[in-house]
């Protein structure tokens, strides 16, 4: 058989490209980045008159010359505020650190265990943590104060460790059982069982070690939960051993408040949470992706 050859005079030519197509004017994103610039300066207006507010004298405060910048800048109204702030400033981190932390281990322990150890009733008891988040905290708070009392849980800060803690786990029982779930595999803790590792021996040294996303999240939540409190606060401490939120009520609640020293408490009372985002939100949006969906 002899091969056929091909007329090199029929060969396909490509077509010719056509014109190029002149680029438009990117209407889509000039109203989209106009759209962000917008809903950015709402945000910041407020937090402009916050910042220069705390700045001003008593009598450059008013209405009228709320945008305006101070005419004298003063550190006055900030230093009266960290007065009446700086001893319940430090009660606070002793409230938030340890609530952070206890809340987080209890709910990484829950949410191994209700994601890797399938006892008889585990969708049950899951259940019955996550019926937690649902309860609003104005429905109980006399009797939990009720419950505190008969505990003998000394009033102050150790009462609001105790009960945010508690109002912690369901949360981070959620967040620890959905990450275990879907982000550890299950050599992993087969390869831990074949060497002898129980449990907790599997938990403390190959689950915790991987853990770190979804710690992040839990501790910026709990940190933050805890800080901004008042509910809790206002019912189970007083202005001599309650957090930062009661002064700051305490500073700003007067008949006569001074508005420049409340601006500056209100911004002393935000730095903490405002660093914690700063120093730990990158991992956050990671931690929180980590177990939203199965690999």
């Amino acid at each position: 058989m002899t091969a056929a050859v091909a007329d090199p005079a029929v060969q396909t030519q490509a077509p010719a490209p056509g014109p190029a197509r002149r680029a438009g004017f990117p209407w889509a994103a000039l109203i989209r980045y106009g759209l962000l610039l917008f809903f950015v300066l709402i945000v910041l207006m407020p937090l402009y008159v916050l910042v220069v507010t705390s700045f001003k004298s008593g009598r450059e405060i008013g209405v009228n010359g709320q945008w305006n910048l101070p005419e004298q800048w003063t550190f006055a109204s900030w230093a009266k505020a960290w007065t009446a702030l700086g001893p319940s400033f430090g009660r606070t981190f002793q409230l938030a650190v340890p609530v952070a932390l206890l809340s987080s281990i209890i709910g990484a322990a829950n949410g191994f265990v209700l994601s890797r150890w399938r006892f008889p009733g585990a969708d049950l008891v899951f259940t019955l943590i996550l019926f937690g988040m649902f309860i609003p905290y104005q429905a109980v708070m006399i009797p939990l104060r009720e419950i505190v009392l008969w505990l003998g849980v000394p009033s102050g800060i150790p009462t609001l460790i105790f009960v945010h803690t508690v109002y912690g786990i369901p949360i981070c029982t959620l967040i620890f059982r959905n990450y275990y779930a879907t982000v550890v595999p299950e050599e992993l803790i087969e390869a831990g069982q074949m060497d002898g590792a129980g449990l907790l021996r599997t938990f403390r040294s190959l689950i915790l070690p991987i853990s770190i996303p979804g710690f992040v999240v839990t501790v910026i939540w709990q940190f933050t939960s805890s800080w901004n409190d008042y509910l809790f606060a206002i019912f189970l401490s007083n202005t001599r051993n309650g957090p930062i939120t009661i002064a700051l009520n305490a500073l700003a609640g007067a008949q006569s408040p001074d508005y420049a020293a409340s601006m500056a408490g209100a911004l002393i009372t935000s730095l903490p949470t405002l660093l914690v985002y700063i120093l730990l939100g990158r991992w956050f949006i990671g931690g929180m992706m980590a177990g939203s969906v199965k690999s």
